[in-house]
């Protein structure tokens, strides 16, 4: 056991990943310079340049040669810079890159991973602090998994590279080192489709991913003051998502209260909570609450804080909740 954050997690998983001679990093600044955020640090002097290998800044193209190389057997890791800059090759990733098995009728597939971080908090604007995992969760044909904590990003990174079909791998960005702790050594997986039940509690469930799962737990910590018995969800994987145990918590709680960065129209929380209601609506002691960003463009530093969902709101949402 080591003490890790997740971007040394993700570093570590990086390697083992690529002592399997068919894996291949692929993306801009991924070797020379480490990645952006210097995941892949030292990854280019253990593995050589045939392996870890730097890309013009041209997304459509990385992730068109990434397919390319997984049709023909190897396994490559395609990294985007931000979320927000892989909107050139959604082309790639929808029209092909999804559709490979079915289209071939299984005889071909593409096992890739393509990474990406996402997320604001972190003093960019625009493309650079996006939350758009909707629109890659509304494709069939792919996975997308969303770790929390050290432990999981690297989980989810090798189960990622284990699976036979492609897998987006978001990083929420702020907490590539706000957040440690010990992780196992070696090579091990965490399940694709399973949630994490951090907390268990009788009074409010609340539910988020991603960067979203460190205000969820600080909202749990103040309304256990407050004498609220919370669980909390980390939902780990948005494709396929643990539906099961997010309804059966519903079901047995009552109340929930889901928390997602990304803007409120058509959110991912929107489908969590849909479900919910749909699976769970005869329990439910009151309206499934979402708390969730602004439908607008993401701001300029000096608006984050009005943009990002806090803990206080979250709070808010699980004592209306309990008001109702």
């Amino acid at each position: 056991m080591a003490v890790h954050t997740i971007a040394t997690a993700l570093t570590e998983g990086l390697g083992i990943a690529l002592q399997d001679e068919s894996v291949v990093l692929i993306g801009e600044d991924v070797g020379r310079a480490g990645g952006v955020f210097r995941v892949s640090d030292g990854l280019l002097e253990r593995f050589g340049s045939h392996r870890v290998i730097d890309t013009p800044v041209a997304e459509s193209g990385i992730v068109g040669a990434a397919f390319g190389m997984a049709v023909a057997g190897l396994k490559p890791i395609a990294e985007i810079q931000f979320m927000g800059f892989s909107y050139p090759a959604y082309d790639q990733i929808v029209s092909h890159v999804a559709r490979i098995r079915n289209r071939s009728r299984h005889r071909f597939t593409a096992p890739m991973v393509i990474r990406m971080p996402f997320g604001g908090g972190f003093g960019a604007a625009e493309h650079h602090s996006e939350s758009t995992e909707a629109v890659y969760a509304h494709i069939p044909g792919l996975k997308v998994v969303v770790p929390a904590t050290p432990a999981d990003a690297k989980g989810l990174l090798l189960a990622a590279v284990d699976d036979p079909d492609p897998v987006i791998l978001l990083e929420p960005i702020r907490l590539y080192r706000s957040v440690k702790e010990e992780v196992a050594g070696g090579r091990y997986t965490t399940p694709i489709g399973k949630a994490r039940v951090e907390r268990d509690g009788s009074d409010v469930v609340l539910v988020s991913w991603g960067a979203m799962t460190k205000e969820t737990r600080s909202a749990a910590e103040q309304l256990a003051a407050a004498g609220v018995d919370s669980t909390v969800i980390d939902l780990r994987t948005i494709v396929p998502w643990d539906s099961q145990t997010v309804v059966e918590a519903a079901r047995s709680v009552g109340r929930v209260v889901i928390a997602s960065e990304a803007p409120r129209t058509g959110g991912f929380a929107a489908e969590v909570s849909a479900t919910i209601t749909e699976r769970a609506l005869y329990s439910l002691e009151a309206p499934v609450e979402r708390v969730a960003g602004l439908d607008t463009v993401f701001p300029l530093k000096r608006s984050e804080s009005h943009f990002l969902p806090s803990v206080d709101q979250i709070v808010a949402a699980a004592m209306r909740t309990l008001e109702a």
